[in-house]
């Protein structure tokens, strides 16, 4: 399964009397990386929720689609995207290496041990930490894991909360090459993020939320945004 586009059409949430979400309508295509920004309480988090397919909308739909054709909600789904919130949904007891052995095991992948060893290079884990219990872990520690976590499977969509906290400035950098080559390599990426530096030179699609409606969405058709477009298309429509 190779998804091409995600769809969001006309979405609202409320919890209780609370409206997180008022009809919000945006796609978004693979190959391509968009950046969900917007102050805090403007609904990014249950955004992220409602295409995780953990959270349901209260109306309005969210579509996945595969060369044209709707993919329906399930298992099959859930299993094509990669998710990194707020809690990190890794195992305080197990290692970082038993963690990533774990989730590999659930998505049947071939070699978890070298897949493992591959994704903790990448997001640059320190080595002398790999064979410890993750509760050990800082918080930029606890982040590298659960980004690899997420990329175990090679998930077609990726959807990351704030990955950048926790991070030092080499720990970001890393992080955004592994954005960079995941775009590449044709997969959907979104971000929630308030670090614009970070995001200087990798996204395509810029995504502006307040009050829970979509005030601005913005497509760079040649290359990427960088720091200072970023900074300008987010506070375009500050109040």
């Amino acid at each position: 399964m190779s998804i091409d586009a995600v769809t969001v059409d006309g979405v609202t949430k409320r919890f209780g009397n609370h409206r997180a979400l008022a009809k919000v309508s945006l796609e978004m295509r693979a190959g391509s990386l968009c950046a969900l920004l917007g102050p805090n309480g403007a609904g990014k988090s249950t955004l992220l929720g409602i295409l995780s397919t953990l959270v349901r909308p209260t109306s309005g739909d969210v579509k996945y689609t595969a060369k044209g054709e709707a993919i329906e909600d399930g298992a099959g789904l859930r299993g094509q995207i990669g998710v990194l919130a707020h809690e990190s949904f890794v195992y305080g007891e197990l290692t970082g290496y038993e963690n990533l052995e774990f989730y590999g095991r659930l998505y049947s992948i071939d070699d978890v041990q070298a897949r493992a060893r591959q994704l903790l290079d990448e997001v640059g884990l320190d080595p002398k930490a790999r064979d410890r219990a993750a509760r050990t872990y800082s918080r930029g520690m606890l982040q590298r894991l659960a980004l690899a976590r997420a990329l175990m499977h090679e998930p077609p969509v990726l959807l990351l909360d704030e990955p950048f906290t926790g991070l030092d400035r080499e720990g970001s950098a890393a992080l955004a090459r592994t954005l960079a080559r995941v775009r590449e390599d044709g997969r959907l990426v979104l971000v929630v993020t308030h670090d614009f530096e970070a995001l200087d030179g990798v996204c395509d699609q810029v995504v502006v939320l307040r009050r829970g409606k979509v005030v601005l969405d913005e497509r760079c058709e040649s290359g990427a945004f960088g720091y200072s477009d970023l900074k300008e298309l987010y506070h375009r429509f500050e109040e």
